[in-house]
């Protein structure tokens, strides 16, 4: 009992280390495997070594976690070693189900694609049949795999496994000894069918470094609503609409306003302007917003000057001056015709 407390205290220790490490979730149909396997085997008591076993199966294997996964066996026995010399060319059938602990993730740490090498356990049960009498036994298996994984994507596996297929039931009770019972050695290759996310095993994400730069983030918001308050300079709003420019008139002063980067006079502008007497002097100031470039916002200032002064004087009135003063962010687009002094 205190070996058993000794390793989940050792686990625990392990998984909190690598805590900051998170292992996204996999479909259904992900980290699925499926392989070929042959090997040799000889009874347990040792009492007829040889001559070998030999057999051949096929693997079909599901990862759950990097640490935990499922292993579907089907092998067939081929000598008479053990099976009594039975006559057909199959002696005997296992099939069996296994769980499987991988021992260098458990212990090492996952990340992010399996080592070139792994250890991990199987241990399972299973059932045989053998062409003998009696022929149906409730067995189970042990052993280690010694997983080579090769490829640039570790897509292959060459798996090495000594195992013990043990028999439990050959003489009537339920037994767990060498009775009945076979080590193996076997040889597999295994292959790793892509993932959705489009590798062929497990990703993983570095969830320390995501919580440090959450952290950062909140920090420059924090710094930033901490700063005294900017001034900002009065900006004209701009109408809703363009299209139309609009006017209005304050005792001896006209302001025409005009469109977004236009000089061109709208109807109201032209009825605004129509109301400067015919005898009066005037003169005409106008300007733009600060879109822009300065260089674009003087000439676009001074083409609205010279399109109200062209407008009066087509009318009769003397413009005394027309002044283009480039960005006023008070007057905005606009045109001020006052009369002159």
């Amino acid at each position: 009992m205190k070996k058993i407390l000794l390793m989940l205290a050792l686990f625990s220790a392990v998984v909190s280390a690598n805590a900051q490490i998170a292992t996204e979730n996999s479909n259904a149909l992900d980290n699925i495997g499926i392989g070929v396997t042959a090997g040799v085997s000889t009874p347990l008591d040792f009492n007829s070594v040889f001559p070998l076993n030999t057999n051949v199966g096929i693997k079909l294997t599901k990862d759950f976690t990097p640490a935990f996964g499922l292993e579907a066996e089907g092998i067939a026995f081929l000598n008479n070693n053990h099976f009594n010399s039975v006559k057909t060319a199959v002696k005997a059938t296992n099939v069996s189900l296994s769980g499987v602990f991988n021992l260098s993730n458990i212990f090492g740490g996952y990340q992010g694609s399996p080592r070139v090498f792994e250890i991990k356990t199987v241990t399972g049960l299973g059932w045989m049949h053998a062409w003998n009498t009696p022929n149906n036994f409730l067995t189970a298996k042990t052993g280690l795999d010694l997983a080579f994984n090769i490829g640039k994507k570790k897509a292959h596996s060459i798996v090495i496994t000594p195992a013990v297929y043990w028999n439990l039931n050959k003489f009537g009770d339920i037994h767990f000894d060498k009775r009945g019972s076979q080590l193996a050695v076997n040889v597999s290759y295994i292959y790793h069918f892509k993932t959705s996310n489009g590798t062929h095993h497990f990703k993983t994400y570095d969830v320390g470094a995501m919580i440090n730069e959450i952290n950062r983030l909140n920090g420059a918001l924090q710094e930033c609503e901490s700063r005294e308050p900017q001034v900002v300079e009065k900006v004209v709003q701009v109408p809703a609409t363009n299209e139309v420019a609009v006017a209005s008139k304050n005792g001896e002063t006209w302001v025409v306003q005009f469109a977004n980067a236009s000089a061109k006079l709208s109807q109201e502008a032209k009825f605004i302007l129509d109301k400067v007497g015919n005898d009066a002097i005037v003169d005409v100031t106008a300007t733009a917003t600060p879109t822009g470039s300065k260089e674009f916002n003087q000439k676009l200032s001074e083409k609205r000057a010279k399109a109200v002064a062209d407008y009066l004087a087509n009318r009769g009135v003397k413009v005394k001056s027309a002044v283009g003063k480039g960005v006023d962010a008070e007057k905005g687009k606009t045109a001020v015709v006052t009369t002159a002094q």
